[in-house]
């Protein structure tokens, strides 16, 4: 028994001394620190931004513009959907929330790792306006010190307030007035249930959870919201059904100033980098990729439409950018066939470029495509399908080659295609939710790059007050396409924009790459692109309408215009080098009349004639292994024979720079009876009997004498009483179609 008692003393002193080590502690670490009511009520920090040169740009802050709201002049299910995603006992703690406290420690003792914090609404008022984002324990025992000092302060309406109006809520938002009038244009007072529950979603990840990036799960996380209202009782079953039935309705509302969407585009990028929100450094400085003139020039551009408009660098830096609609994901038209179908099909050596396809009508289970002339063009290569933008070709060369294929390369260029975008469509652009433009722009980069794709960017990079460096940019490149295949699209679309859909752009006075997409139907179109590269730059353009309103609009004339008048600001007075695109190809030389009649893609005879020589580009790793043996080895098909009134018709098949010997034997001998060039028939008069008549064909190439095989026709027989008789006849057959 005193054994017991004596090690229960000791664990008691054990415990004891470590509780009172951990108060002292509290104390030692804590010492000093203390409630800053300023920073309580402090603005946002100060952003400078500068443009490529380096020179300043001008103050982001718009500290001066935020209205502080007063919590009690909210709605109160606007109060209470923050209260209970955040804080569900915030009107009953103190500022601590022992239980959740304990329960965070448990599971970072347990994972080994500082995950969890328990932090009540009060915590995050002091974490976000007095201390620093590290997880650490001497800045989570700093925080419970003035977080007690706070709640001896204030009461809890007025820490409600200061809560809701430094709280970030991205896209440059601080404060709920601020975010209240930039995602649903109302002021703070005027929220809706809908609309403060998507607020109040915002908070664990604006970035990830904005409308206007994931719509998605921007309404799963209001819905999440609304649950949680309708568990603590703020809200009835009926408020919670209609209102998780509600589209979010957010409406964008940028600043309309000089730069504004360059801006605005910018402050997104910001929100995404792993900078945080609530630094209390008051100044942060942005280098970003910014030409002020082209920008400029760009926003003074004149529109009758919705419109975007985004000018990369070839290293991905994006020097201007427009757009009415935010970043906003549309249908993109026959602006994939590119990079979804034909470049991908290329790179896995499926086809060439020269690959003759039939543009006839096709039923793929009730898919039928039409050509957006309504016309079917017969027998094209794939290249003249990128030209002048042939629909079924496209389609064909998809269902070939597999859409699996297709979204293996869109994984690489961070398109990840859902289920329902796995399909044919995919071939003319149809897909749920669509591109965004700047990732249709950085697509396109991975051809203008030799087939390297690098994400595009706005800021270069970020220091702050004190000239830390928080932030740079050293993205890297990843090979989507070989650099053959990138340089073979590069040459179709330099031809695109010189004869195709984009000539409207053409003799310009350097090379252009250029693709041209529409979307719509026979009552107008929702959404038209052209999207253009040099060697220097990458360049689209949309033109559409927001709300899908049907406009007489076409990527090939009304975005083409658009893209004129950025070219010709971007290149004035100066003119970017052409293109290489020998690199990775190999020019060859193939047999004419064996693709042009057949379809066969064969190395040219060695012997062959230069006008059956036809030049051809491909992957110098998709070499045609066969070669034609034509002219060295001369071949026809069996001609046809018949007997006419006693005279013998021999019918040749015609072709190209061959010559015929015709042997005719009987039981006397064999004599030569033809030696010349083709003729559609010989024919003989010969005496009556029974006679083998055979043919040679031959090439002479003026040096060389190459004599093919010996065909032995049909025995026939002649007397002055034969009537007409026809034997075996293939004329009518494509010699070379078996």
């Amino acid at each position: 028994m005193a054994k017991c008692v004596k090690i229960i003393s000791i664990i008691l002193i054990i415990m004891l001394t470590a509780i009172l080590a951990a108060i002292a502690s509290y104390f030692i670490v804590t010492s000093g620190t203390r409630l800053d009511p300023e920073k309580l009520e402090a603005g946002r920090r100060v952003v400078t931004i500068y443009d490529k040169d380096g020179n300043r740009l001008e103050n982001a802050s718009v500290s001066d513009q935020r209205v502080n709201i007063d919590a009690n002049d909210l709605h109160d299910y606007t109060k209470n959907a923050f209260i209970a995603s955040e804080d569900r006992d915030f009107y009953r703690h103190n500022g601590l929330n022992y239980k959740r406290m304990l329960k965070a420690l448990y599971r970072n003792v347990t994972s080994f790792r500082f995950r969890e914090g328990a932090s009540t609404i009060s915590q995050q008022l002091i974490k976000n306006t007095h201390l620093t984002g590290d997880k650490t324990i001497s800045r989570k025992l700093k925080e419970i010190r003035l977080t007690r000092q706070l709640e001896k302060k204030y009461d809890k309406d007025t820490i409600l307030s200061m809560y809701l109006n430094t709280i970030y809520f991205g896209h440059n938002c601080y404060g709920l007035d601020s975010a209240a009038h930039f995602y649903f244009n109302v002021d703070a007072e005027d929220l809706t249930l809908n609309q403060s529950a998507t607020i109040a979603g915002l908070l664990s990840s604006p970035n990830n959870y904005s409308p206007f990036k994931n719509a998605e799960k921007s309404k799963a996380r209001r819905d999440l919201v609304l649950k949680s209202m309708l568990e603590c009782g703020y809200i009835s079953e009926d408020e919670y059904n209609e209102n998780v039935r509600m589209p979010i309705g957010a409406v964008e509302n940028r600043p309309k100033s000089r730069y504004g969407d360059y801006i605005s585009a910018m402050f997104d990028e910001l929100g995404g980098l792993d900078i945080d929100p609530y630094s209390t450094d008051e100044q942060l400085n942005v280098y970003t990729c910014l030409d002020r003139d082209l920008q400029l020039s760009v926003e003074e551009m004149q529109f009758d439409c919705d419109n975007a408009v985004i000018v990369r660098n070839r290293e991905g830096g994006i020097e201007a950018f427009k757009s009415t609609i935010g970043q906003a994901k549309r249908q993109i038209g026959s602006t994939a066939k590119p990079i979804f179908v034909y470049a991908p099909a290329i790179d896995s050596s499926k086809i060439h470029l020269f690959t003759r396809i039939e543009d006839a009508p096709v039923n793929y289970g009730g898919y039928s495509p039409e050509n957006y002339d309504k016309k079917y063009h017969g027998t094209v290569t794939a290249e003249e399908s990128i030209i002048y933008s042939y629909n079924i070709p496209a389609v064909k060369v998809l269902n070939a080659t597999g859409v699996d294929n297709a979204a293996k390369y869109a994984e690489k260029m961070e398109i990840t295609l859902s289920d329902d975008d796995k399909n044919l469509a995919l071939a003319l652009g149809g897909m749920k939710s669509g591109l965004d433009l700047r990732q249709l722009t950085d697509c396109y980069s991975a051809l203008q790059n030799d087939g390297n794709f690098s994400n595009s960017y706005i800021i270069a990079k970020v220091t702050s007050q004190s000239g830390k460096v928080l932030y740079e940019r050293s993205g890297g490149k990843r090979k989507v396409f070989s650099e053959g295949t990138a340089h073979l699209m590069t040459d179709a679309l330099i031809k695109t924009n010189e004869q195709g859909t984009g000539k409207y752009l053409k003799e310009r006075g350097y090379q252009l790459a250029t693709k041209t997409g529409t979307c719509g139907n026979q009552d107008g179109n929702t959404d038209a692109y052209a999207v253009s590269y040099t060697t220097e730059h990458c360049i689209a353009v949309w033109l559409g309408d927001k709300d899908n309103k049907r406009l007489e609009i076409t990527g090939g004339n009304d975005c083409c215009k658009k893209m004129k008048e950025i070219l010709d600001n971007l290149y004035a007075g100066t003119t970017p080098p052409p293109f290489d695109t020998n690199a990775g190809t190999k020019e060859i030389e193939i047999d004419r009349q064996e693709y042009e009649m057949c379809g066969n893609v064969l190395l040219s005879d060695d012997h062959s004639p230069i006008l059956n020589r036809l030049k051809v580009k491909c992957l110098s790793t998709n070499i045609p292994k066969v070669k034609s043996n034509n002219f060295s080895k001369p071949s026809i098909k069996k001609p046809s024979i018949l007997v006419d009134n006693s005279k013998i018709c021999i019918v040749l098949c015609q072709t190209k720079y061959y010559e015929y010997l015709i042997y005719r034997q009987n039981d006397k001998g064999k004599e030569l009876i033809y030696d010349g060039k083709w003729q559609e028939k010989i024919e003989d008069c010969p005496s009556d009997g029974s006679y083998l008549y055979s043919v040679v064909a031959y090439y002479d190439d003026g040096k060389n004498k190459f004599v093919g095989d010996e065909i032995v026709l049909p025995q026939v027989k002649v007397s002055s009483a034969t009537t007409r008789q026809t034997l075996p006849d293939i004329v009518n057959r494509d010699w070379c179609s078996e």
